[in-house]
């Protein structure tokens, strides 16, 4: 990896250019990136920073009591939408939780809906669990043209996906 910044780099940039970069964007995260050379790889106000993630992740995890394939699909499928969030957690018999596959993607409903049943056929998983607000029935509809004898359990959110993120998020912090 070789990095530079634009400081570095400034006897090689239009004198106009460099002045109007640093005017707008010098203090800024983006500057930081962008002028600073710097790789920011997390999202601000992100409950999971990446280096958490690292240090905590595991490369063999106890036996699992349970196992889950949650979707969250989105509305639409461009290359604008949000991502249908689809995670395969586990349960192990230590009473911590396991991330084990993230298949989060922009695909057609169909295309989700294999995504989520090839995750709970590959993890042997106990049930798809589908967030039913942003789709109510077609959510079971469309995972049940795939494969019609899937567990399935529908969920209402009642809270946004902050406020409800937040409790795994401390205990993520805490190492659990």
């Amino acid at each position: 990896v070789t990095r530079g910044t634009t400081y570095e780099n400034a006897e090689n940039l239009a004198p106009a250019f460099l002045e109007k970069i640093i005017s707008r964007y010098e203090g800024t995260r983006l500057g930081r990136q962008e002028i600073g050379g710097e790789l920011l790889d997390d999202t601000p106000g992100a409950l999971w920073k990446r280096k958490k993630i690292e240090e905590l992740r595991v490369v063999k995890h106890p036996e699992l009591v349970r196992v889950v394939v949650a979707v969250d699909p989105a509305g639409t499928a461009t290359e604008d939408s949000s991502e249908t969030g689809i995670v395969v957690a586990g349960l192990g018999t230590d009473g911590h939780g396991y991330v084990l596959d993230d298949r989060s993607c922009r695909k057609s409903p169909h295309g989700w809906a294999s995504e989520a049943v090839a995750a709970y056929h590959k993890h042997k998983a106990d049930r798809i669990i589908g967030e039913v607000n942003n789709g109510g029935d077609m959510v079971e509809s469309t995972v049940r043209t795939v494969d019609e004898n899937v567990s399935y359990k529908a969920v209402r959110a009642s809270r946004g996906k902050q406020v409800r993120a937040e409790p795994i998020a401390a205990l993520y912090e805490q190492g659990k």
